[in-house]
Order: structure tokens, then C-alpha cells, then sequence
């Protein structure tokens, strides 16, 4: 297998996050199938034809029935918001092709677990858009975990902390509506932090949580793409259905206890996706605001030296800085795409699936309803109570 041939159903924030990274993926990792970008698909002519033109698509798709049924295609990539996520993924599996699909993987539990068994029915190989796993300091995470190297875990913290909605005027984008996302920062932010804490730490057992929505209404907007949008103040107001902020407490399997909070409303937070993990033997500190370093503190350091060391997660000792700079020479958020779609053709050339898959998204999306659960009855939740 030399080639994937791949149809991208979605053009703006992260339709442009994953043609650079099927751009850029040929280049630096020889080493799996070189994905071609055979068509790109949205329903405004005039905006896809400009994503065709800069993203370096070979054509384009207005519908993307039309795209599922061409023979040319191996791989449906799903970009679009995320009421459309299930009908485009049952479609693309029922005629046979592998799905990368942007997280949530839909809207509700049923809905992901209609999805999943589709795919494993079709015999496909599918993925779900976890890129932060990605970052060679969560990479580096994952493995002083694996070794036992800070010991038995106790605590996960996970923050997902926002601010580019504290404006009470910035415009009801979709986002911020149900109907079309499924949920607010809990479901958007805090599905991240959820993956991460799995990836980690391991299943969650129960949680109870809180949230809020602080803006209830706001103006209909009058254009909007990726994060942000345009409108008037004195346009007409819409209700905001979905929570700003989500705030939650965790059991896992293993024993450990987490929190987990994601809001929009935290002045002076761009994109902190951060955690900290204690155990036995260290802590391990992340901040994907510095997605380059990993804090480590061992126990057994001598006493004169003990604290935290910053690991610079970019030598070869890391995983995938090989295939970039030399060490010290740092790379960013677009990389993890990179590396997520490394994980992905790699998987296809083996025959096996990738992780994560839609397994993985089955299981987030379990805890998110968990969540939504304990808040509506102001209870623990156990995640068996949805599975």
C-alpha cells in the first residue's frame, strides 16, 4: 500500500489543521502511505473553492453523498460540525471506506455506538480526532507511566481553560448551540482532557460534576469561521444552549481520583490544556501552552536536588522528533495533527486499527453523558449506569 486516497468533508478550522498535515506528513515520515488529497467537500462554492485552491486539494464536492460514492476515494476524513458526524460516518462505512473523524465522535452515547458498530460491521479501520495524545511530552507522559516510573497513580487534575466567549457580545456561533454541538465547553474542551485522563490513567468508574452558562443569549452572527465571528450587537439575540463552563470529580478504575474542569470563561487562557498526575514514585505536569516541555519529579532524587526538572521533549529519545529539527528546535500544535495521521496510514499499512479509535470515542463520550447525568439528578454517576 504506496497511497490513501483521501476526500475531507469539512474547510475551515480543522479541515485547514488536517490538510497540513496531509501536506506535510510525505515529507517528514517516508515511512507510511503518502496520503493523496483527492477532493474536499463543504456546501458554499465560493469559500470551498478558495479551501480547494490554498489547502491544495485536486477538486471539490458540494455534496458529500457525492464524495462518499466516488471510486476514487479510500479514506473519508470528517471535519464538519458535529451534528453531521453520524450520518457521514454510517454512509462512508456502508461503502467501505476507512473514516478519521474529528472528535466528539457525535452528539450523544447511541449515536457513537450506532457509529462504531457500523464501522466494525464494514470491517474498516477508523480514528477518532484525539490529536493531543500526540505531543511527544504526553508521548514521554505515557511512558514513565507505562515503566511504573512514577509508581502507583493518586491524582489527575486536567484543566481545559478558554476565554475567547467572555465577551458577552461575541456572536451565538454554532458551537453554542445544542442542537448542532451536542454540548459546550464540556463536550469541546473537557472531551480532551477526558481522553487524555484514559490515555493516562486508565477507565473512569464515576464522576459528578457541575456547570453553568453564565451568557444566555447572544447575537445571531452574521458570518463565522473556526473560533471566531462577525456580527452586530444590535442583531437579533439568540439562546445560548449549551454550558459555558463544566466542572467535574472522577473515580477511575485503577483506584486514582481526578477533577476535570473546561471553561470558555477564563480570562487570560488561550488554550491551556494542562494536567498534573501524582504518584508514589513523582508527578508529571503538562501545559499544552508550552507543548514542548514535560515537568517530572522523581521521589528518589537525591534530597538536595529534589523538585521539578523541565524535560524539553524534542530530542530523539522523544517520540516522532526524529523526523523533525534537531534537538532543541521546537515544533507546535500542527504537528500533533501530523502525527495523529502518522498513526493512522501506519495503522493501514499494518492491517490493524489505530488508536484511538472509535472505541475511544465511544468511551469519552460515555463519561461526558455520565457527567450530564450526575448534574441533571446531583449525584454520582457510575459510567457502567450508560454502557
Amino acid at each position: 500500500m504506496s497511497k490513501i486516497r483521501v476526500g475531507m468533508i469539512g474547510y475551515k478550522f480543522m479541515g485547514k489543521a488536517h490538510s497540513n498535515a496531509y501536506r506535510a506528513l510525505p515529507m517528514f515520515f517516508p515511512d507510511v502511505p503518502k496520503p493523496e488529497m483527492k477532493a474536499i467537500c463543504g456546501r458554499d462554492p465560493e469559500g470551498l473553492e478558495q479551501a480547494r485552491a490554498q489547502f491544495g486539494w485536486e477538486s471539490a464536492e458540494t455534496d458529500w453523498r457525492d464524495l462518499i460514492a466516488r471510486d476514487d476515494i479510500d479514506l473519508i476524513d470528517i471535519n464538519a460540525p458535529s451534528d453531521a458526524h453520524k450520518e457521514i460516518a454510517l454512509a462512508a462505512a456502508a461503502a467501505g471506506k476507512h473514516i478519521f473523524c474529528e472528535k466528539p465522535l457525535a452528539l450523544n452515547l447511541a449515536d457513537s455506538v450506532e457509529m462504531l458498530e457500523a464501522a466494525e460491521n464494514a470491517g474498516i479501520k477508523h480514528l477518532v480526532g484525539f490529536n493531543y495524545r500526540f505531543a511527544p511530552a504526553v508521548q514521554l507522559a505515557k511512558k514513565l507511566i507505562a515503566e511504573g516510573r512514577i509508581g502507583k497513580i493518586y491524582h489527575f487534575r486536567g484543566l481545559f481553560l478558554q476565554d475567547f466567549i467572555v465577551d458577552p457580545e461575541f456572536p451565538l456561533v454554532w458551537r453554542l448551540q445544542k442542537e448542532i454541538a451536542g454540548s459546550g465547553s464540556h463536550g469541546d474542551l473537557g472531551a480532551h482532557v477526558i481522553d487524555m485522563a484514559r490515555f493516562l490513567v486508565g477507565e473512569f468508574q464515576e464522576v459528578i460534576g457541575m456547570s453553568e452558562t453564565f451568557i444566555k443569549e447572544r447575537p445571531i452572527p452574521s458570518a463565522m469561521t473556526g473560533l471566531s465571528a462577525k456580527g452586530d450587537k444590535d442583531a437579533p439575540r439568540g439562546p445560548v444552549t449549551v454550558d459555558d463552563a463544566t466542572l467535574f470529580l472522577a473515580r477511575f478504575a485503577g483506584g486514582a481520583l481526578g477533577s476535570i474542569e473546561a471553561t470558555r470563561f477564563a480570562p487570560g487562557h488561550r488554550c491551556t490544556n494542562s494536567f498534573e498526575i501524582n504518584g508514589s514514585k513523582g508527578s508529571i505536569k503538562f501545559d499544552f501552552e508550552r507543548v514542548n516541555e514535560l515537568q517530572v519529579y522523581f521521589t528518589d532524587d537525591a534530597p538536595d536536588v529534589q523538585g521539578f526538572r523541565r524535560v524539553l521533549a524534542t530530542d530523539p529519545a522523544h517520540a516522532y522528533s526524529e523526523a523533525w529539527w534537531p534537538p532543541g528546535h521546537t515544533i507546535g500544535y500542527e504537528h500533533t495533527f501530523t502525527h495523529e495521521l502518522h498513526e493512522l496510514m501506519l495503522a493501514l499499512s499494518e492491517d490493524r486499527q489505530p488508536v484511538p479509535n472509535f472505541h475511544d470515542g465511544v468511551a469519552c463520550q460515555a463519561v461526558l453523558e455520565a457527567v450530564d447525568k450526575s448534574i441533571e439528578e446531583r449525584r454520582w454517576v457510575s459510567i457502567s449506569e450508560l454502557r
